[in-house]
Formats: C-alpha cells, sequence, structure tokens
C-alpha cells in the first residue's frame, strides 16, 4: 500500500509541484471578448460587495451577464442601480413560479446562451476576486488548443477550527484535481472559478446530461467536455477567486452532501482513481501498526513508512505553497491522515441523494 501512495504522490501529485505555467499565445492587444456568466438568487449584500470589483476588471471587452434567478430580495434594485452605472452589465430576470426549480443550472443556461461572446468565465455572487486581474489571468489559459480553463476558489481566512479545517480540504482538493488535469485525466473544476467556450457547453447539449440533479454544474459539465488535451489550469495568485466558508459544521455537512451527490455519477474509471488514494492510505496505516508488532519487519516497515510520509510531506508542501496555503505544510502528514479518515466517515455516513435546494 505503501508504493501505491508512492506511486500517486510520484506520478499524479508530483505533476502539479513541476508544473510551470507556459507562455501564452495571448497579448494585450488581442484578448478575446469574454461574457462573465452569474446566477444569482437572494444575494443583494454579496452583489452590493463584489459585483463592482467584477464589472471593473482590467480588461479591454467584457460584458456581466446576471441572471436574477426568482429572487425576493432587493437584487433588482440593485441591478438596476449597477446597470445605470456599468454600460457592460446585462440582467435577466426569472420571475417566480411554482414552475420551476431553484437549481443553479437553469439560470446559468439562460445566461451562456445570452451572451454575446465565445469565451465564457463562470462564478458565483458570493465571490471575491483577489484583484482586477483575475479575468485576465484566466483568459491567458486558453490556447488554440485548450477550451476549458480551471480556476482556484480558496475560502477568506476566518476564526476557528471549522475554517481552517475548510480552507485546507479545499487546497488538498484543488491540488488533486489540478494534478491529474496535469496528468491529462480532468475530472472536476469548481463552479466558482472556472472557463470554457460557448461552442463547448454547446457541444455537449450544456446540462441535460445532469440536468435533474442539484450539483453537477462543475464536476460533472468537466467530465461530459473536458478531454485529456483541452484543458488547462490556471494557478496564478490573481486570479483566485475567493468565497466566505461555511460558519457551521451542519451547513458544511450540507454543503458536502451536496457535492458528493454528483460523484455517484462519476465513470467507474474515474472513481476507481479516486478511491485508490484514501483506500491505500487507509491500508497503509494498518499495515504499518500491525508490522510494527512484528520483530523481525517493524525496522522496514518504520523505514517504508517514513520514506512514503517524507516524500508525500515534500510533493504536497510544494503544491500546497502553489495555492497560498503554505500555513499548512508543518502539520500535513497529520492532516493528510484526518482528512482521509473524516472524507471517508463524510461519504459513507451521508445521504448523498438528499436534494438540497439552491439559496
Amino acid at each position: 500500500m505503501g508504493f501505491v501512495q508512492l506511486f500517486i504522490t510520484l506520478f499524479i501529485h508530483a505533476r502539479f509541484s513541476l508544473h510551470k505555467p507556459k507562455d501564452s499565445n495571448l497579448s494585450a492587444e488581442n484578448f478575446p471578448p469574454v461574457s462573465i456568466v452569474i446566477a444569482t438568487r437572494n444575494e443583494a449584500d454579496n452583489l452590493y460587495h463584489n459585483l463592482p470589483l467584477l464589472l471593473t476588471q482590467d480588461y479591454p471587452n467584457f460584458e456581466v451577464i446576471l441572471v436574477n434567478h426568482q429572487s425576493i430580495d432587493e437584487s433588482s434594485f440593485l441591478i438596476s442601480a449597477y446597470m445605470r452605472e456599468f454600460p457592460n452589465l446585462r440582467t435577466i430576470d426569472i420571475e417566480r413560479s411554482a414552475h420551476l426549480k431553484t437549481g443553479k443550472k437553469f439560470p446559468l443556461t439562460l445566461g451562456i446562451k445570452a451572451a454575446k461572446y465565445e469565451h465564457l468565465l463562470l462564478t458565483d455572487a458570493d465571490c471575491k476576486p483577489a484583484s482586477d486581474q483575475w479575468l485576465k489571468s484566466m483568459i491567458l489559459g486558453f490556447n488554440p488548443q485548450k477550451e476549458i480553463v480551471i480556476g482556484y476558489g480558496p475560502y477568506l481566512h476566518a476564526k476557528g477550527l471549522l475554517n481552517r479545517w475548510i480552507r485546507f480540504e479545499t487546497a488538498w482538493i484543488a491540488a488533486n484535481y489540478f494534478s491529474f488535469a496535469l496528468a491529462k485525466i480532468p475530472y472536476m473544476g469548481v463552479g466558482r472559478n472556472m472557463a470554457y467556450k460557448k461552442e463547448t457547453f454547446n457541444r455537449v447539449g450544456g446540462f441535460k446530461k445532469h440536468y435533474s440533479l442539484p450539483s453537477g454544474d462543475d464536476d460533472l459539465f468537466i467530465q461530459a467536455t473536458a478531454k485529456n488535451n483541452n484543458t488547462d489550469i490556471v494557478i496564478n495568485p490573481n486570479s483566485f477567486m475567493y468565497s466566505k466558508a461555511k460558519n457551521t459544521w451542519s451547513d458544511y455537512i450540507r454543503q458536502k452532501s451536496r457535492h458528493l451527490s454528483a460523484t455517484m455519477y462519476y465513470k467507474v474509471i474515474k472513481k476507481w482513481l479516486l478511491g485508490i488514494y484514501p483506500l491505500s492510505m487507509l491500508g497503509m496505516l494498518i499495515s504499518f501498526v500491525f508490522l510494527l508488532r512484528n520483530n523481525e519487519y517493524w525496522f522496514l516497515a518504520t523505514c517504508v513508512f517514513s520514506l512514503v510520509t517524507i516524500i508525500k510531506w515534500i510533493v504536497q508542501g510544494i503544491n500546497f505553497k502553489k495555492l497560498d496555503s503554505k500555513s499548512f505544510v508543518w502539520a500535513l502528514p497529520v492532516l493528510d491522515v484526518v482528512y482521509v479518515l473524516m472524507s471517508t466517515i463524510i461519504y459513507y455516513s451521508i445521504d448523498k441523494k438528499a436534494v438540497k435546494k439552491w439559496k
């Protein structure tokens, strides 16, 4: 099991450690026009704080399409005020109806269909870009061969154990899906910071294969469209898109349940590839404990366990530093074990079929 862990570390996770972004063919003179699409529902406070940061990005030609999905707060008044100030803001209002679900995929589809430009960049109303270079940094991921760009969506720092755990987990998951994308096995991105072409969306019929699910507009969409050579990652700190983490454990568990509901629809090969890491980790830990009690093999077991742990520590430490999460590096060997145990318990204890309404 230790050698399985070593193989995954050296041949998957180390790809992210060694990754150096390639020079883009884009220059300031030929940046393509971009449509930023946001689905929002009852997000007046977030729109007030975050929407101006999106509308004032340092970029030559872009629009922001805001799909206001059955909001009952002050969103409509706020959007109208911003539209008078920013000519690059467009809105689509979806009136309240008992016949419409409150999921995110319908408003996103409307926004994408209404987009004037081929290059699409998706985010959420509760997200804050790292800088006014966010849009430019994400679009630099495109080139003639790449039609999907996966970005990073960390959570803002706050007090408390839960916040630290969520920020660690987010960095670990991101390092994993970035590594797999670089290994030409892309399986997910985050809907709050992802870009693709309108042609790509239309080619697979948008979200129709998983439209009935409450989640999947990011990971299931990536699995339907991403190939081994058409996807790139962007990890420039200017490209990060921040949001607030859940502040109660119950909200966190519900969010995890919604996210994990999509994993039931992953392809078998993807499930196997993602499951082998935690299973081999648990197998390595159990084997190590038993071998410590054997006078003949305890020294060899200790050497192998220590070697694997140190190599993983180095590789994961580099990955976390790239994601601006170096505060976790000193405890990575312990946090890695805790993450595997906790994620396994959550995965097998929650109801992944439960449907949670959006907002």
